[in-house]
């Protein structure tokens, strides 16, 4: 197949990108990169070489500066789409609708480049947000761009990582590309557990909670139980499957472990108290990249605080490279 040329919008650290590259291989090269977050870029840059310097706030980027290609890569976040003045399409939309809300940057960027492939990620709530009409406007301006479009929720827990994380997927194919052989991939691998991504012992002491902290979370979760409330810490078993990772609040305690491996009892940061002698540990970053697909050869360069943000905000890589696949198929048919 001809090689393509990505973009690669909101891109994070990289992992849809990596996804369509575990993909295509050498049939897919990336031209173009956008990510506002500092921190985001310096992991990016660690583990992707370009030619080219990331840009940054892609509101303020012209569709002009951006080079031509034929695959847009987009996990786009969900703003408020406003819903003010009438429903006149794409250039309504766009000028008035819903301004600021940041997928209409994708839709400008295309609409002028107008490629073989757009591809989006975001939150299952998506679907749902303001009565569905968020989606419907999404939907619709990649209709009038002149793209036929599919979507579909998939949970990461069916693609060979132990994590129930469900996504919304939106693959749109340009009007005059034969689209209608494609299917979003069936589950390949829903068999893998926490245990089959947990780090070799001894884990740094820094991972295991001091015994106030865990009291803390106990009182914590008691006080809601009491009130009826589901909130709460949670503590996994090897032979389950994570709950899904979010980039703060308590996204780490919702997925503690119970890891009595041989460690460290002294405290490797200042904390109140001692730790605790329950094993009760969070995961390790490279568990949380593990939990999202990423190879131990993708480099985690930062600090845990950055890392931890950046996976929660990432993609499951072999749910896009399963669906990266089904775009392959419908492409290589089209060119044959």
């Amino acid at each position: 197949m001809k090689q393509l040329k990505a973009i690669d919008l909101f891109a994070g650290i990289g992992g849809i990108r990596l996804g369509f590259e575990e993909a295509f291989g050498d049939a897919i090269s990336t031209v173009f990169v956008s990510e506002w977050d500092e921190h985001a870029q310096k992991t990016y840059r660690a583990n992707f070489s370009d030619g080219f310097d990331i840009a940054g706030d892609i509101t303020k980027i012209s569709e002009n500066d951006v080079p031509a290609f034929d695959v847009c890569l987009a996990g786009f976040p969900c703003q408020a789409f406003s819903l003010a003045g009438q429903r006149k399409g794409f250039s309504d939309n766009f000028k008035g609708m819903a301004r600021g809300a940041l997928f209409f940057d994708v839709a400008r960027i295309c609409a002028e480049h107008k490629p073989k492939v757009i591809f989006c990620e975001n939150v299952k709530g998506l679907t749902i947000h303001d009565k569905g009409r968020t989606f419907d406007i999404i939907r619709g301006t990649l209709q009038e761009l002149g793209y036929t479009v599919y979507e579909q929720i998939l949970n990461s827990r069916d693609y060979g990582v132990p994590q129930n994380r469900e996504r919304i997927y939106i693959v749109a194919f340009r009007n005059d590309i034969d689209s209608t052989g494609f299917k979003f991939p069936t589950p390949t691998d829903d068999t893998k557990r926490i245990g089959d991504i947990v780090e070799n012992a001894p884990i740094p002491t820094k991972y295991y909670l001091s015994d106030v902290y865990v009291e803390t979370l106990r009182r914590h979760r008691a006080r809601h139980e009491a009130k009826g409330h589901g909130f709460g810490y949670e503590i996994r078993d090897w032979n389950d499957v994570a709950g899904a990772i979010v980039c703060g609040g308590m996204g780490r305690e919702r997925n503690l472990l119970i890891d009595n491996r041989e460690h460290d009892m002294t405290p490797a940061t200042h904390i109140k108290g001692s730790v605790n002698l329950e094993g009760i540990r969070k995961m390790t970053p490279r568990e949380w990249a593990r939990l999202q697909g990423y190879p131990d050869t993708f480099t985690l360069p930062l600090a845990d605080v950055h890392l931890y943000k950046q996976l929660g905000n990432s993609v499951s890589v072999p749910v896009i490279k399963a669906i990266a696949m089904q775009v392959k198929k419908i492409l290589e048919s089209t060119e044959a």
